[in-house]
């Protein structure tokens, strides 16, 4: 993997999407950040460093349980998204947020520096997230505690997306995406530690971490209509799918997925299950 190349798609991609990113009425990513700083229970007073922000899923919540005594810090890759998430923090007079643009591959603070660290759907997006994962051990307190999130792989769905995808959208179109974002090359990058929980467990031992608990829930993707997540779809990760369709394919699929989530959502709103891995860790006191 070119990591250079990685991240520069990576930063275009969600620099494009900021500005409607999680706020085109589809809820996924703020139900998902919210559980998630549920099972970190960061406390009053507690220092947390989010990392991959985005506009603030998880970054508000943790700013809420850690009170007006406590601090939490969001790095993200994408200048835009910072940008957005200071504006909101800015918008609520939450003091006690800060956040800040950095690779999160090399978090640059010194040993010891939070009390908690989350990661919602973003840690394991670094290029070598196991290789990442020691550093984040070193920036934890004693007793500090780290939790992230990740889709539930399986050889048989296609990742990051509900089940239901891996039927509605023919696998000759992923040909079109980037060959790091290729089925094929997702499932070496991420099956290979996050799929089997007992590598998952290694993985948290070998970077420094114990206690490591792995929990699969669902949670409950919402959407008014099959247009709406379709819209949705294009401000996060699938963005990269719908760039490189040749226009003609991209029509197409945007009116399979309309008409077929529709049939699915019936006369209510869409409702899609969504397998997500919570896994948090601690160091030792």
């Amino acid at each position: 993997m070119d990591k250079t190349k990685y991240k520069s798609t990576v930063t275009e991609a969600f620099n494009n999407a900021a500005a409607t990113y999680d706020q085109l009425g589809v809820e996924f990513f703020t139900p998902m950040g919210r559980r998630l700083v549920e099972r970190a229970d960061p406390r009053p007073g507690q220092r947390v460093l989010d990392v991959g922000c985005g506009r603030g899923a998880s970054l508000f919540v943790a700013a809420e349980r850690v009170g007006p005594s406590g601090h939490v810090l969001g790095i993200d890759i994408a200048p835009a998204m910072v940008e957005e998430a200071r504006r909101q923090a800015a918008a609520l007079g939450a003091r006690q947020v800060e956040v800040r643009v950095m690779d999160g591959e090399h978090p640059d603070f010194p040993p010891a520096s939070f009390d908690v660290v989350t990661g919602s759907y973003s840690l394991i997006f670094l290029p070598d997230a196991p290789a990442a994962l020691p550093r984040y051990a070193a920036l934890l307190r004693p007793g500090g505690r780290i939790a992230f999130t990740s889709p539930v792989f399986t050889e048989d769905t296609f990742p990051f997306l509900p089940p239901v995808f891996t039927e509605l959208i023919p696998e000759r179109l992923l040909r079109n995406l980037p060959a790091d974002w290729r089925p094929d090359a997702l499932k070496r990058r991420f099956n290979s530690w996050l799929q089997d929980t007992g590598d998952l467990t290694r993985t948290m031992i070998d970077a420094g971490f114990e206690d490591v608990e792995i929990a699969d829930e669902h949670i409950d993707l919402r959407a008014p209509d099959g247009e709406t997540w379709v819209d949705w779809s294009h401000t996060q990760g699938m963005r990269l799918l719908w760039q490189h369709l040749p226009e003609y394919e991209n029509r197409q699929l945007r009116h399979r997925l309309t008409t077929e989530l529709d049939r699915l959502r019936g006369e209510g709103p869409l409702h899609l299950p969504t397998p997500v891995r919570f896994v948090s860790a601690s160091i030792a006191d």
